[in-house]
């Protein structure tokens, strides 16, 4: 078995971007609230823990702590932000609240060698980081010492390397501390010995096989909805039990523009795959008519799926399982570990189960993946570039990047102006620098002289963004030229629209999804 990392998560904003750093150095896991259960804990069979950030403060006496087992087991643990006070104020340590906060940029100057840094970071020298914080440790617990301070943490990395406890104030898993990676990496591969060995390949390979054993000789039908997640899995699926598996595509008539002809051309064309195509674009505008709501458009869309869906299941027979593209985002997003909002975020998903009428078990084998190891699995299964590299699309499609009411006008206007658009990014060689970009169809109309007559039509916002993890987003800054090129070809092109202005409104860090 593949080594595995243990991050137990005490409600920082980050705690995704740890996963995704770990598991970058080539090793695999796991994100787990703080308060799990202990037996599943341990059995999970860390090899090293990590303590994440948080929102609450360890002066408190009812805020999370981390389990005492954890300092018992033996295996290296690295606490980040929160995950240094927790460990400082039980192993010994005093931390003071909220008379000295550090939100930002800042520095860190190294005191002292340690294998935390080796071949990163030289002591004497100093380097940037990430603060977010608003306690204090004062006192670090007996057996540590401090191997780095900044202007307001003397304490800003500790390190007890007899029992391969670290700790440091800042957070390492953002871009903005640029080495924190490469210290990551310290940790999981020197530091606890982890191989590294957790690729593609591998997750390939295990991911086929453990479908054979869940499914056996039954028959699964896959929700197809032409977007990278379900058709890796629908590929995967293809390979590991053939001719078991039924696509069922459902177009709801919120697609992009051309996408219900790609999805039956590569799937019932190219990879021969049985599959179901539903044309219900009536259905599901009739039942968003009048609805402005974002969240119950959302509601709305994945109710009628399912709805949609269970007719077209019943069709193909003697299915017992229903596979879809779930992924370790969804899975985490969908239960709030700390009583936040991210229990509403993935709210068009079935995660966690299906409707019991339905007499389906799941078949989720992207669950334990980020979106960028999805795209890498779609390499490693030969899927074309120009779908694997495809930016990001919302269940609900085009639904909410309509605000207020939608009709079929307002879903055409929008599809043509965004397929122009997109043309334009990947005519200028753009597309694959851009993490999202898309088109909306602002609720605003005004007046514009169009030759000799007045018009009094939409007014559309473009929005491209980069990221590198999807966590935080800035817009892409497309020089002037490009910006009236697109702008003049969607209003020659899309009658109905007579302005186009470019947002350039950034995604805050923390914010889960980008839509």
């Amino acid at each position: 078995m593949t080594d595995r990392v243990l991050i137990l998560d005490f409600g920082s904003q980050f705690t995704q971007l740890i996963a995704r750093r770990v598991r970058e150095s080539g090793v695999y896991c796991e994100i787990m609230p703080f308060n799990s259960d202990e037996t599943r804990m341990r059995g999970f069979g860390a090899k090293a823990i990590v303590l994440s950030g948080g929102p609450a403060s360890v002066t408190e006496e009812t805020t999370p702590r981390a389990p005492n087992w954890v300092f018992e087991a033996k295996v290296p643990v690295l606490g980040i932000c929160y995950g240094e006070q927790t460990m400082c104020a039980q192993l010994g340590g005093e931390v003071e609240g909220g008379h000295n906060r550090e939100f930002g940029r800042a520095e860190i100057e190294i005191k002292e060698r340690s294998p935390l840094f080796e071949g990163v970071w030289e002591p004497g020298r100093r380097y940037p980081i990430w603060m977010n914080h608003g306690d204090k440790v004062t006192r670090i617990p007996p057996e540590f010492r401090s191997i780095g301070v900044s202007e307001g943490s003397p304490f800003a990395a500790i390190a007890d390397e007899a029992r391969k406890f670290y700790a440091v104030q800042f957070h390492l898993e953002v871009v903005h501390t640029p080495d924190g990676a490469k210290i990551l990496r310290n940790f999981t591969r020197n530091i606890a010995g982890c191989t590294g060995d957790w690729t593609m390949k591998a997750f390939r390979a295990e991911a086929i096989r453990r479908i054979r054993d869940q499914v056996g000789k039954g028959r699964v039908i896959c929700g197809l909805s032409g977007g990278v997640d379900s058709s890796v899995v629908a590929v995967l699926l293809h390979e590991a039990i053939g001719d078991q598996l039924t696509c069922v595509f459902i177009d709801h008539g919120l697609l992009r523009q051309g996408e219900a002809d790609e999805v039956v051309s590569l799937f019932r064309g190219h990879y021969n795959i049985p599959l179901v195509h539903k044309n219900a674009s009536d259905l599901f505008l009739g039942k968003l008519a009048g609805v402005t709501d974002p969240e119950q458009k959302r509601k709305t869309i994945g109710g009628t799926f399912i709805e949609v869906f269970e007719d077209e299941a019943k069709k193909v027979g003697d299915a017992r399982f229903l596979a879809q593209g779930t992924l370790y985002p969804d899975v985490i997003e969908s239960v709030s570990f700390t009583g936040g909002p991210s229990v509403t975020i993935k709210s068009h998903h079935n995660v966690g189960g299906l409707p019991d009428r339905m007499h389906l078990k799941l078949v989720e084998p992207l669950r334990e993946l980020f979106k960028d190891e999805v795209r890498a699995l779609g390499r490693e299964l030969g899927l074309p570039e120009s779908l694997v590299g495809r930016h990001p699309f919302p269940g609900p499609g085009l639904a909410i990047r309509i605000p207020g009411a939608i009709d079929r006008t307002k879903a055409d206007l929008l599809r043509k102006a965004d397929a122009v658009y997109l043309d334009e990014i990947r005519k200028a060689g753009l597309y694959d620098k851009i993490w999202q970009a898309f088109a909306v169809l602002l609720p605003v109309r005004t007046v514009g002289v169009m030759g000799d007559a007045r018009s009094y039509d939409f007014v559309l916002a473009l929005r491209a963004v980069t990221s590198t993890d999807g966590m935080t987003a800035e817009s892409y800054p497309f020089e002037h030229a490009f910006l009236a090129k697109c702008a003049t070809r969607i209003i020659n092109e899309v009658r109905g629209i007579n302005r186009v202005v470019y947002d350039v409104t950034s995604k805050p860090p923390g914010t889960i999804e980008w839509e």
